[in-house]
């Protein structure tokens, strides 16, 4: 398979910074350089917890999209992921495929373009800060348009400092 550029959200709002930390290492000692985006500091949706820390980075990989996804279930597991816990809940780590080179993909498995892109500031946001020139495969505008019509009142966003 040809190298393709995937960007990942990163998050966590157990031990988020060390966590967050670690997560980014993990991958530079298996992808090599990444770019990353700021980070920022958001209250948990649809949940009571603690605040989380969320960035995006942009690996080049020439894993298939399962594939990456199962390498990140990993890197999440050795973090302390606990997978029975309710899908609106405190996590130590959340890694998700948000794009994946210009695929459009819909599976049981996977969803790339992940949906949250166009739903969450602090999943927008930082895609926008790192590519803001990246063109969403299916609204076809690029990020920083999207971070530009996103609404103002929904955003929750404060720098973070890793």
């Amino acid at each position: 398979m040809s190298t393709q550029t995937a960007y990942l959200g990163i998050g966590s709002n157990i031990d988020a910074g060390n966590n967050v930390r670690s997560a980014i290492e993990s991958l530079r000692q298996s992808f090599g350089d990444l770019s990353l985006s700021p980070a920022y500091r958001c209250a948990p949706v649809g949940f009571e917890g603690d605040d989380f820390i969320n960035l995006v980075a942009a690996v080049q990989t020439t894993m298939t999209p399962l594939e990456l996804v199962d390498f990140l279930h990993g890197v999440e597991d050795a973090h302390g992921r606990d997978r029975s816990a309710a899908k609106w809940s405190s996590r130590t780590l959340d890694i998700d495929i948000l794009l994946y080179g210009d695929l459009w993909l819909k599976s049981p498995r996977l969803e790339i373009p992940r949906d949250e892109i166009l739903v969450f500031p602090h999943v927008l946001k930082p895609l926008a800060d790192l590519a803001p020139n990246l063109v969403h495969p299916v609204e076809r505008i690029s990020m920083a348009e999207l971070w530009s019509r996103f609404p103002k009142e929904r955003v929750c966003l404060v720098d973070f400092r890793l």
